[in-house]
This record gives C-alpha cells, structure tokens and sequence, in this order.
C-alpha cells in the first residue's frame, strides 16, 4: 500500500519453467514464473503497477476484461507506446468490478504469448453480493499451449494449429497438482484460456455452475448445472460445485488429444496391423526399434523406450490402479472427509469402501444382443454400378515452352 493505493511490480523476462518432472521449457513470462503472479485485489481498489521489461523486444500489457481508462488498455501503437527493453511504465486504475480477468501482452502477441506471456487478476466484491456466493476453496489457472520439439527447450512461435503440449498454468500432467478439498466444501475454479482453440473443460463425479465470466457474474437465471462446459479463445470461465462425493475425480480437457504430451500428427494408424516379423528384420539393424501403434495408443504408456533429452512422455502417471494413460490438460480433484479446513495439501489416493470399486467377472455370461444390420440407406441410389470402379489419373503431357517441362 502507498498513500491509498495498491502497487505490483511485473517483470517481463526470459524464465525457465518445469512443465513435468524432468522437462523444462525456456519461455517468457513475468517475475520468474509462467504465468506471471495472480493479482488479487477488492472491488473499489485504487490500483498502480509497474511493469519493467527485460526481454529483448518491446512489449506492453492488456488488462483483459477490465473496465479502465483507454489509455491504460496496453494495447501497443493504438493506446500507448510500446515499452521498450530496459524501460519501466506505469498502469494506474481502480478495480471497478469484482469477477476473473486475465492480463497478457498486446504487442508481438504472437511471439510473446506463445513464450508464455500471461497472467490471472481477481478483483473480489467489497461487500456480500446477491450474484458472489463466498466458498471454501478458490483455484484459478490459464491454458497455455506450446510447439516445443521433443529434446528442445524453446517453444516455436510460428505454430497455429499442431500443438504438442497443452498445459495448465504451464504445467502437464502429471506436473499438474491435484485439486484437494474437503468433503461438502463450496469449490469455485476459475479458468481462463488464452490458448488458439476452445477446450470442454470436464470434471467427474460432479455437476457444477457456470456462476461468472470476464464479462461479470451470471445472473442466476442463466445459471444451469453442467459437467462439461466450452472455455473458448480469449474467454475467462467461473465454476462452482459442492464437493459432496468423496473420491479422486479425474477433471481434464474433454479433447482426447490434449491429454497427451509431445505429441505428434503424422503418426499413421496401424491398429490390426500385425509387423512382428517386419520389426524382428528392422530391429536387425536398428536394435532399438520397436513397434508403436498395431493394438492403440495405450502402447505408448507401456513401453520403455529410450526420449530425447527434455521431453515429457506422450502418455504417463502412475495411479493407485496403474498407469493412467494421460498427460496434458488432466488432474484429479480429490474430495475427502477427513481433510482439514483450509488444508491444500494432497491427501494421497482415496481408500474406496469395501465392494465400491468395479472387479473381473470369472462367471458365465449370457450372450450379448448384437445388432445385426450393417446400416441402411436413408435415400437409396437410383442407379448402382455392377463392377467397381478404379479411379485412374494421368498426368497430360506439358505443351512446349509452357514453362512447366521439369514438372
């Protein structure tokens, strides 16, 4: 506090980031962390922070979602000059609404988000507010994805699409901490994505609420019970659930492949393909080799083949029942009795009651019912072919002097 008023200091720089055991990414971000610090402060707060920048290109911040001056926006060129390596710049403005926002920066975003340039701001009510409930557990993390090739430490920062590591608050599982509360507890989660593409963020065991956005809280007739719910680019999300089922509850990206880690596109399907004495052949020259792929992609979390420095593996963690066969964008939300108010710290892996967990059934079975159609036409074809037809192209013969001869 000085004279009234709430300060922060940020420092945008080069930081080294532990994305999982054993590998670490070269990123960006603010005071030694990706992201940067959550700003927390109340509704009404006078607010100045100073922002020295020690990356080696100019960069500004923009308070997402905020109500402020237009000068204080941070967008570089259009509200104010861009900060400049070496130089420090003031932002000053009073939190005018309670909700989540994000802050990032609005110059070379693509560079600098793509290193890792982000950041989460809680304004909290000042008084009780009808929309606000208060709660007993408050989490809050961005997603951030990164292009990082396996051994590499630097992200690529031209990607736009084929990502390899999708991360929560910088961090893949099983590097993500679990989310541990106690049983019957008020649990608000704020989620804010700053990733190029929606993620259905999923949790199990229980139903919850959207109760806010960046936009300000829900109104309580827009309000409806979920388990999925879609955090789109650029949006903030506000869960809230009543924790009121003991257990480990996986909680996780609903995109299947952004539970994984490094992990690549050009991968062909060979599921039912039997190469045994292909790779006994190969493995004559490549000793190593090893097939990937012929029974799923469960393979993956078995094997023990040797990574490249500095990679996470595509699918890891070891539960109570065995390898979980996830990486990415996944955690567990642990819910139990016995965990103390206020205590964060991880209660291990739950002890199901007696007859509660699923078993191997060594009796008989009955037959299943199988559908025995293999599908049908909703408009059936007027003509059908009597033979099959081979589609066959031929390259035509370039004309003289077309330019195009050596193709």
């Amino acid at each position: 506090m000085n004279q009234g008023v709430k300060e922060f200091h940020l420092v945008a720089e080069p930081v080294v980031r532990e994305m999982a055991p054993g590998f670490k990414a070269h990123l960006w971000g603010y005071n030694g962390q990706s992201p940067g610090p959550t700003i927390e402060v109340v509704e009404g707060d006078r607010v100045r922070i100073f922002v020295t920048n020690k990356l080696p290109e100019h960069t500004s911040i923009h308070w997402h979602g905020q109500r402020l001056p237009c000068g204080m926006d941070g967008v570089g060129g259009l509200t104010q000059a861009a900060i400049q390596p070496g130089k420090t710049f003031v932002y000053e403005f009073m939190a005018r609404r309670p909700g989540t926002f994000m802050y990032h920066p609005h110059a070379d975003e693509m560079t600098q988000m793509a290193m890792g340039m982000m950041g989460m701001w809680v304004t909290h009510p000042k008084a009780r507010h009808t929309l606000i409930d208060e709660v007993d557990r408050d989490f809050c993390f961005l997603l951030n994805s990164y292009d990082i090739d396996p051994g590499s430490y630097t992200p690529k920062i031209m990607t736009m699409l084929d990502f390899n590591i999708w991360s929560w608050n910088s961090r893949v599982f099983p590097g993500i901490d679990s989310f541990n509360v106690r049983t019957h507890d008020k649990v608000r989660i704020r989620v804010g994505n700053l990733t190029m593409t929606n993620h259905p963020i999923h949790i199990h065991g229980h139903e919850f609420m959207v109760t806010g956005t960046d936009g300000g809280p829900t109104p309580g007739s827009a309000r409806w019970h979920e388990v999925t719910t879609d955090v789109a680019v650029g949006q903030m999300r506000q869960l809230e659930l009543v924790a009121d089922e003991e257990g480990d509850w996986a909680f996780h990206c609903h995109k299947s492949h952004h539970t994984m880690n490094a992990m690549g596109h050009n991968v062909p399907t060979l599921i039912g393909v039997d190469h045994r004495d292909v790779a006994k052949k190969i493995a004559k020259l490549i000793p190593d080799y090893m097939v990937m792929g012929e029974r799923g992609m469960a393979d993956m979390a078995e094997m023990e083949m040797p990574l490249p420095d500095n990679t996470a593996p595509m699918m890891t963690g070891q539960g109570p029942f065995g390898s979980l066969e996830m990486g990415g964008m996944f955690s567990v939300l642990k819910v139990r009795k016995d965990q103390k108010p206020g205590d964060y710290k991880d209660p291990g892996w739950f002890k199901h009651p007696q007859g509660t967990v699923a078993y191997e059934w060594t009796g008989t079975l009955a037959e299943p019912v199988r559908d025995p159609s293999a599908g049908a036409h909703t408009l059936p074809s007027r003509t059908v072919p009597d033979r099959t037809i081979e589609v066959q192209v031929r390259k035509p013969k370039p004309k003289a002097n077309s330019g195009h001869s050596g193709h």
